[in-house]
């Protein structure tokens, strides 16, 4: 793949004069009213009110309620919504076929969760139809409202409604399915940037896809705001008075008139989300950081609600002050910050530049002068900034500043979507006080290809980028620091085996939703909705046994039979989502082994996607270790049952051909059946590998406290990160506490993996032991494990032991108690319980793992 990092010039301190309220505004009024209503808001602000604020009063705000009447109506955020029925705004319709002529909808009654306006109305055509207005020049928000159902006298969107909707010569959507692209929302907004030029009126037109039959259009509002003429638009002049324009790799590369924006993402990182009528006047949406996030390690969230914001750097309309008084940094740890980068991955279409800015913010009273904090900044896993300082950019605490790049994100085989990834780490070049890095929130931009900003239409199944690192080119001219950076194509890589996207079956309810080819039924049996409703009795929430991040977990029973099943219900709104459904899936449909939970079928039926297991009575290992009313499992019982997960991701790790990293070992993914057997399950996030390589270089995905540091830091996987993030588990098995524990006395215990190395190294690990086990571990078998617990955690990969290795060490560590249980569960007293584990510790006595 070919990824190119083209430079957008940034707004620097001396760059951009402190506004006057005069000056920032859009001079359509009078100065006298601005200045008298400034006055007033002046007086009427609190004692603690942010300096130099600049209000911003759009010159255009409309708001268009398609389909309803002209009377009015107002949104949850008090805004006055006309309907198109007003005369207002111009409908232009085909005059030659009065029978595709478009109709309004009424929709009642709306779901809870829907807002009245404008979703309860709707404009819906077979034919093109045209919104016309008359605007001011300048730059406009454009924002489109969908609710994807079943409207009268129209299929349901999921099968017909694909359509085109253009704003002049600029394709803003193309073969558009809202309901597709609603990703288990209820509603749909789309939002784009586009400029009007002098004279001109805004078409926006709305064109059924002509190779769908019966296909049509529908719009449930559209909002026009007009914008600063700077907030992303900035021509820029050189020391000629030439402008800048963007041109190959190596040129500033710059946002003219001509250039369309669609919003991907516009985030308040660390803070909660911001509804559009909480911005300040453009009525933009901020959603919270925490669905983006792949950190491992645990990130901070500083919040100053009492600063005193000085905006003397950037317009005060750039963001809303909750954007500026709340950040994500990397925590307190100095030295485990060196170890991770606070990432975000954002999936993105392919073949497009991407306007990405970063919005910073120091409020942190520590954090006062150049140099106090200073990091590194990648994007798509590019060097970006190797020194950045916001004290540096900003001139002083409580100044918001922030910075611009162009990223291109090109294509790669037949991957639609890929990731943008924007990573922090301390800089290396820079060893400061504090070794963090910080940041406030980040708008991402899709920017246009000539006149479009079409990208997939319905493809969302797309995997994560993967792409090298590489070092960037930097150029320097007098007023803009600028970056340009190639990563050359990557080859030689192996995708997870994931399910091919379903050909769209136009007139087959039952696979409308589907997205990749449905497994064999002898492989893999496929349940109706009909029979995993009975079998749980309509969902019933009394058949709950466990919830998740996934959706909940019911016991069922099928064909009305004695058998019990457990029926994974994956939430629409889940973050593990189709791409995981669909691995797991591939995985369970062609693995099996003793010691890896069976797959018993699937169900993918009206948007529904649910997983039906074997049941596992005794739950989860981690029920049976700590927070938990069931009685502590004795020794013995705890090796056999690491011994048979072992043996389970060693199936995994052995394949003649190629490899599968499961990439979230845990004790919550290891159940436990009727005759205690250990099961290894949940694949969604596996990677298959072929043994031609040696590693996959891929976004970073797993669990806080188990994921392997060396593949945080490299973003390169192997089955040595399954082997540390099993040492985590074994750590569990042994201590009976959490790997992450943040209400520890001591930073050096938050980290189970840390405190038990410290432990070991230290002769001391015996005394971290589950207190439930002193006394009735033999001192050998104790040794071992602990050997085998710690190898299995060293930082270097290849310095780890095989899974088969550690079956062999496990099972040694078993012999080494001198019980084979016979299937007593009654603890089992031995002559070891009246020694000091601490002298043997101490005394340097050491066994190899797999001998």
């Amino acid at each position: 793949m070919h990824l190119l990092s083209l430079p957008l010039c940034f707004s620097l301190v001396m760059e951009i004069p402190t506004k006057t309220p005069t000056l920032s505004l859009q001079n359509s009024f009078p100065c006298l009213f601005f200045f008298f209503f400034f006055f007033s808001q002046y007086l009427l602000a609190p004692v603690t009110a942010d300096f130099d604020v600049t209000p911003y009063y759009p010159i255009e705000n409309i708001a268009i309620d398609c389909g309803s009447p002209s009377t009015k109506a107002s949104s949850l955020d008090s805004r006055s919504w006309l309907g198109d029925g007003n005369g207002k705004f111009s409908l232009i319709e085909p005059q030659n076929n009065k029978n595709k002529s478009s109709t309004t909808v009424a929709v009642s009654p709306l779901p809870s969760s829907v807002e009245t306006v404008p979703y309860s109305t709707a404009r819906l055509s077979k034919s093109q139809f045209t919104y016309s207005m008359p605007l001011t020049a300048g730059p406009e928000f454009i924002r489109l409202y969908f609710y994807p159902m079943s409207y009268p006298d129209f299929e349901r969107p999921s099968i017909n409604a694909f359509f085109s909707v253009k704003a002049g010569l600029v394709t803003l959507l193309s073969n558009f399915s809202a309901l597709l692209h609603a990703r288990g929302e209820v509603t749909v907004v789309k939002e784009f940037c586009v400029n009007v030029d002098e004279g001109q009126r805004l078409n926006l037109t709305f064109v059924p896809t002509p190779d769908i039959t019966d296909s049509y259009a529908f719009v449930n509002g559209i909002e026009v705001v007009s914008m600063p003429i700077n907030l992303y638009y900035t021509p820029e002049i050189n020391d000629d008075g030439v402008p800048f324009v963007g041109q190959a790799q190596g040129s500033l590369y710059t946002l003219g008139n001509n250039t369309a924006l669609e919003k991907m993402y516009r985030i308040n990182v660390g803070g909660s989300e911001i509804s559009p009528g909480e911005d300040n006047g453009m009525f933009r949406g901020w959603l919270s950081d925490y669905e983006y996030l792949t950190i491992a390690k645990p990130s901070a969230l500083p919040v100053n609600g009492s600063i005193n914001l000085t905006f003397s750097s950037i317009p005060s309309y750039s963001a809303p002050r909750e954007v500026y008084i709340t950040a994500r940094t990397m925590g307190t740890n100095m030295a485990q910050n060196e170890n991770y980068q606070l990432t975000w991955e954002f999936p993105v279409d392919s073949g497009f530049n991407y306007f990405v800015r970063l919005h910073f913010c120091e409020f942190q009273i520590e954090i006062t002068t150049q140099g106090d904090r200073v990091f590194e900044i990648l994007l798509a896993n590019t060097t970006a900034e190797t020194q950045a300082d916001v004290i540096s950019w900003s001139g002083a605490n409580g100044i918001p500043v922030y910075r611009d790049y162009v990223v291109s994100i090109g294509k790669q085989g037949n991957q639609k979507q890929r990731n943008l990834s924007i990573a922090l780490h301390p800089s290396p070049a820079w060893r400061t006080l504090y070794s963090d890095a910080i940041l406030n929130g980040l708008e991402i931009f899709k920017l246009s290809n000539g006149f479009s900003l079409s990208g997939p239409s319905f493809d969302l199944t797309s995997g994560p980028n993967i792409h090298n690192r590489k070092s960037p080119v930097v150029q320097i001219t007098k007023k803009r620091t600028i970056i340009v950076a190639v990563v050359a194509p990557i080859s030689g890589f192996i995708t997870v085996s994931l399910l091919l996207f379903l050909i769209y079956r136009i007139h087959s309810n039952k696979f409308a939703n589907s997205r990749s080819p449905t497994p064999p039924s002898d492989i893999c049996p496929r349940f109706s909705l009909r029979e995993i409703k009975t079998a749980t009795n309509n969902f019933d929430k009394s058949f709950i046994i466990g919830r998740g991040g996934f959706g909940n977990v019911y016991k069922g029973f099928t064909n009305a039979s004695s058998t019990p099943v457990a029926i994974k219900r994956l939430n629409p709104s889940s973050q593990q989502g189709v791409l995981e459904f669909r691995t797991e899936i591939e995985m369970l449909s062609k693995l099996r082994h003793q010691n890896l939970v069976s797959l018993i079928g699937y169900c993918e039926d009206k948007k529904e996607m649910i997983l039906v297991y074997d049941y596992m009575v005794h739950g989860t290992l981690r029920d049976h270790l700590y927070n938990t009313n069931n009685l502590p499992l004795q020794w013995e019982k705890r090796l056999k049952m690491c011994i048979g997960a072992a043996q389970g991701l060693h199936y995994l790790h052995r394949g003649p051909n190629h490899t599968i990293i499961h990439r979230d070992v845990k004790t919550t993914n290891i159940l436990i059946n009727e005759k205690w057997i250990a099961k290894v399950s949940d694949f969604g996030l596996s990677k298959m590998n072929d043994l031609s390589n040696t590693h996959i270089s891929t976004a970073v995905k797993g669990s806080i406290g188990y994921l392997d540091p060396e593949y945080y830091r490299l973003q390169k996987i192997t089955e040595k990160s399954d082997v540390y993030s099993f040492g985590v588990v074994l750590c569990e098995v042994l201590c009976a506490r959490a790997p992450i524990d943040r209400a520890a006395e001591d930073h050096m215990q938050i980290s189970l993996a840390e405190w038990a190395q410290h432990c070991y190294n230290n002769g001391t690990l015996d005394q971290i032991i589950d207190t439930r086990l002193q006394g009735k571990i033999k001192l050998a078998s104790l040794l071992k494990f602990g050997e085998v617990a710690i190898s299995c955690l060293a930082s270097e990969g290849i310095k780890r032991p095989t899974m088969s290795e550690v079956v062999y060490g496990l099972e040694l560590a078993l012999k080494l108690q001198g019980s084979e249980m016979n299937g007593n569960d009654e603890n089992h007293a031995n002559d070891s319980s009246t020694i000091d584990y601490h002298v043997l510790f101490t005394s340097g006595e050491s066994m190899n793992v797999g001998r």
